[in-house]
């Protein structure tokens, strides 16, 4: 998720776990710090673009590294504002602000490795987007109301707190079971069809849970549609795009396509563009624009040896897209803008 997200639960479960063993203030502060702290790993850079994005979320949302960390920054902070007797709960606290982090992270379909080092797995539900003011307001509205109630009604602080964490967990549930219902329309869809698809991806478009974006991959193409839950039963429209089926095998060897393809779990395709073979993930954007596009040789070809990476990845036009996204999320047959 964004960083605002981020930062606002990790300060909300901070104060939830400490209530008025110590200030509100010092609590929200420091589970702030925790809850954001996972993401420093975007400053590493590993050498080249596809690297530093299929490298992110990895040790540093790693459930185990996160839980050994814990207790160094609990215990230092006891020690740190002369609150020893609190330690287990300061423990606790960052324990949890540490680790709902990538719990979070893993709703979105960028994909966690939560379980290293035992496995480098991604973990992905792809439920929400990774910015949605729906989530991310109660927390807001919460925290913001118990720090203003939190010195002449510390009791209602809590509350408001605690009923931030509840509408925005709720929200996050009720994300799971949008898309199980999206996905269940999208496989009668294509059975109806007759489109067999090798894979299928279903997630919310952006800042939303109403408006889904559903794509299905066969050997040669990948099917593109839209359901939004205010279609009253419609059939998503599909669109058909190549895959680059030819520039797959021909770099099927080749070690970025090899990672980007198991990162997006097989959901990418190649075209060439300028003469030059362009691999994307198809999970995050849209037809024609993706969020991560790179650039790994030659349409004729891979090179021997090491080759540059470049990314070409990129963003929608807002001014096409954006009253696009507001139509047809309320159910109107539009286009997607191309």
């Amino acid at each position: 998720m964004d960083s605002l997200s981020q930062v606002v639960l990790g300060a909300a479960v901070s104060v939830a776990v400490m209530g008025r063993r110590t200030s509100l203030r010092k609590a929200a502060a420091w589970g702030a710090v925790l809850g954001t702290l996972p993401d420093l790993d975007v400053v590493v850079d590993h050498g080249d673009a596809l690297l530093n994005m299929t490298l992110h979320r990895a040790e540093s949302h790693a459930l185990f590294w996160l839980s050994l960390a814990a207790p160094l920054f609990g215990a230092g902070i006891a020690r740190l504002h002369g609150e020893w007797p609190l330690w287990r709960r300061w423990v606790l606290a960052a324990w949890l602000a540490l680790v709902t982090h990538p719990l979070l992270d893993t709703m979105t379909v960028y994909g966690t490795q939560l379980a290293l080092p035992f496995s480098n797995h991604l973990f992905g539900v792809g439920s929400v987007f990774i910015i949605d003011p729906f989530y991310t307001l109660p927390l807001i509205v919460g925290l913001v109301l118990g720090l203003a109630w939190w010195r002449r009604r510390p009791g209602w602080a809590l509350r408001a707190n605690a009923a931030g964490l509840l509408l925005s967990t709720a929200y996050l549930g009720w994300g799971v079971l949008a898309q199980q219902h999206v996905t269940s329309l999208a496989e009668a869809s294509l059975a109806r069809q007759g489109i067999q698809a090798q894979a299928l991806l279903v997630t919310p478009t952006a800042f939303n849970t109403v408006l889904w974006r559903v794509v299905a991959t066969t050997p040669t193409h990948y099917h593109e549609g839209f359901y939004s839950l205010l279609d009253r039963g419609r059939e998503p429209q599909w669109d058909a795009f190549e895959r680059g089926a030819g520039l797959m095998s021909a770099y099927a060897a080749n070690p970025a396509f090899q990672r980007l393809n198991a990162f997006a779990h097989g959901l990418v395709a190649m075209r060439e563009v300028d003469g030059r073979a362009q691999v994307s993930d198809l999970r995050m954007g849209q037809t024609p624009v993706f969020s991560f596009s790179f650039d790994i040789g030659p349409a004729a070809g891979p090179l021997p040896g090491p080759q540059p990476v470049l990314p070409r990845g990129g963003r929608p036009d807002l001014d096409r897209a954006l009253p696009w996204l507001w139509g047809r999320l309320r159910g109107d047959v539009l286009p997607p803008p191309r």
